[in-house]
C-alpha cells in the first residue's frame, strides 16, 4: 500500500523534492502530434507558483511524463492575510456562471469567505501543500486532453512520485538531470534545443530581457548578473540570500553561466558514453563546496534508473565548438559585459 504524502514530505525536513508525472500507461499524449500540449503544462505551471507557497527550481514537460524540482515554503503561506489567502484560493478554483465561465473576484465575496476562520485555515495549508499543487497542474490538464479527444478516463498514471532531495550534491545533479532529460532521452544534441525545460526558459528570459550579452562560457567569479533572470518566474539558479541582496535561489555561488557550463559539459559526457566531466570543471565544484565524485555519482544514478545508459547516445552527432559558439546565432552573446577587465579573478585560478 503506497505510503501517505504527509509521511514523505515534509518541508521541515527538506524543502526540495524532485517530482515525476507520468501519463497513463506511458503513452505519448503530449507528443506525436500533441506536442503543444507541453505548452499548456508550462503555463499552468507558472500561473501556479505565482498563487501556491510552492517555488519551481526545474521542470521537464516530455512527451509521455512529466520532472519538476520543487522548494515548498509553507511558511510563506502563514504570512498571507487572510484577504490574500481567499484570493490566491479563488484565482485557481473561481466561482462560474452557468456556461462554465470563471467570474470575477468579488470584495464581497472575499469578504464572506474570510469570515470562515476554519476554511481559511484549510485553504492556507493546502496552498503550501505539494499534493494540491500537482492536484492543481493535473487535473485540469486532464480534463482539457480528454475533451479535446472526446473521451474520459485517466490522462495521468497514477500518484505523482515525489523524492526528497537531501543534500547540494544531489540537488545540483537533480537540476541538472531535469534540464537534460531530452538529451538524455536522445531526442536533442544539445541541451538549448530543448523547448519546454527551464534551461530553455531562463536563456528565451535573457533573450527578452537584454542580458543575453551577458553570458559567458567561462568560469569566472565576474559571471554574476542578478538581471539575467530577474523577472523570471522560475527561481533563480543562484541562491542570494547569503549576500542579503535577492530571492532565494537553487544553490549559493551558482551563476547561471556557471550552471550553463556545467551543464553544456554534462550533455557531452552523456553523448560521448564518458565516465567523468572535463577536469577544468573542478572549480564549479570547489567554489559551491559540492562534492564532485558524490554529484557524479547521484547524476548516474538518476540516469540509470530511468533506463538511460549514457553510451547509447555515442552516435549523436557532436555538436560544434562551445555552448556560446552554438547558441551565438540565436542569443547575441557577447565576448565579454560592458566593463569587464580581464585583469579581474577567476576561479580557474583559485580566486
Amino acid at each position: 500500500m503506497p505510503a501517505p504524502r504527509s509521511t514523505i514530505v515534509d518541508d521541515a525536513v527538506t524543502p526540495w523534492y524532485h517530482c515525476i508525472s507520468r501519463c497513463v500507461r506511458r503513452a505519448f499524449l503530449c507528443g506525436q502530434g500533441y506536442e503543444y500540449r507541453k505548452q499548456w503544462i508550462e503555463n499552468r505551471l507558472k500561473e501556479l507558483v505565482g498563487v501556491f507557497a510552492v517555488e519551481l527550481a526545474g521542470f521537464a514537460v516530455m512527451d509521455n511524463h512529466l520532472h519538476l524540482l520543487v522548494r515548498l515554503d509553507s511558511k510563506k503561506a502563514q504570512e498571507w492575510s487572510v484577504d490574500e489567502v481567499v484570493r490566491r484560493w479563488l484565482s485557481v478554483f473561481p466561482l462560474r456562471d452557468t456556461a462554465g465561465k470563471a467570474l470575477p473576484v468579488s470584495q464581497a465575496r472575499v469578504v464572506l469567505l474570510a469570515q470562515d476562520a476554519g476554511w481559511v485555515a484549510k485553504v492556507r495549508q493546502r496552498l503550501g501543500d505539494l499534493s494540491w499543487f500537482m492536484k492543481c497542474l493535473k487535473e485540469p490538464l486532464a480534463r482539457l486532453a480528454n475533451r479535446e479527444d472526446g473521451c474520459g478516463g485517466a490522462f495521468w498514471e497514477g500518484r505523482f512520485k515525489s523524492i526528497a532531495v537531501l543534500d547540494e550534491e544531489s540537488l545540483l545533479a537533480t537540476a541538472a538531470y531535469i534540464d537534460l532529460n531530452p538529451v538524455a532521452a536522445g531526442l536533442m544534441a544539445t541541451p538549448e534545443e530543448s523547448k519546454h525545460t527551464s534551461l530553455h526558459t531562463r536563456l528565451e528570459h535573457c533573450l527578452t530581457n537584454g542580458t543575453a550579452g551577458t553570458l559567458r562560457d567561462e568560469l569566472s567569479t565576474q559571471t554574476r548578473d542578478p538581471a539575467q533572470e530577474a523577472g523570471l518566474w522560475l527561481m533563480p539558479i543562484d541562491d542570494h540570500r547569503p549576500r542579503g541582496e535577492g530571492p532565494v535561489g537553487l544553490i549559493a555561488g551558482c551563476t547561471l553561466s556557471c550552471y550553463l557550463r556545467l551543464i553544456d559539459a554534462t550533455s557531452r559526457v552523456l553523448r560521448d558514453g564518458k565516465a567523468n566531466l572535463a577536469p577544468e570543471l573542478a572549480p564549479i565544484f570547489q567554489r559551491l563546496d559540492v562534492d564532485q565524485e558524490a554529484w557524479q555519482a547521484t547524476f548516474a544514478k538518476l540516469v540509470t534508473r530511468q533506463g538511460r545508459i549514457p553510451s547509447r547516445l555515442s552516435s549523436q552527432a557532436r555538436p560544434p565548438g562551445t555552448f556560446q559558439s552554438r547558441i551565438r546565432a540565436r542569443l547575441p552573446i557577447a565576448d565579454h559585459p560592458p566593463g569587464y577587465a580581464p585583469h579581474q579573478a577567476s576561479v580557474l585560478h583559485g580566486a
